[in-house]
């Protein structure tokens, strides 16, 4: 298994600078593969969605659909990809944001019964609970 960094990700994703992309491609096309996956782990999906969102204003339906390739890519492991799979669906649906979603989401994987939060937003998930 191989680790990629948030720019190696987003360099095969976005296709954006012709020297780093050739590269990316490389990683992807020849290094990487279902027996020798490329290892994305969540502080590199958070850095992934925060990027996209922020730096490039992409909307929650084209940062979703990024997140989706990534986790259908036979030769990549996400951690804790069934956790990512909800956190984008809440993305994907408006229930929630990526990252508020996530947490309610790993925290239910660690046995939690709920999630407390101050965050008006965040309590509308359904592993949250929110406090007044």
């Amino acid at each position: 298994m191989i680790g990629l960094d948030t720019n190696v990700v987003l360099r095969y994703l976005l296709q954006d600078d012709p020297v780093q992309t050739l590269h990316a491609n490389q990683i992807f096309e020849q290094k990487i593969s279902g027996q020798n996956p490329g290892f994305i782990n969540l502080a590199t999906t958070l850095e992934i969605v925060w990027v996209l969102r922020s730096l490039l204003r992409q909307t929650s339906a084209q940062i979703a659909l990024h997140l989706e390739n990534l986790l259908a890519a036979d030769s990549l492991q996400i951690q804790n990809e069934q956790q990512v799979f909800e956190a984008v669906f809440a993305l994907k649906t408006g229930a929630g944001e990526f990252e508020d979603a996530l947490i309610g989401a790993l925290n239910a994987w660690a046995g939690c019964s709920h999630t407390l939060t101050f965050d008006r937003q965040a309590a509308r998930l359904p592993s949250f609970q929110g406090i007044r």
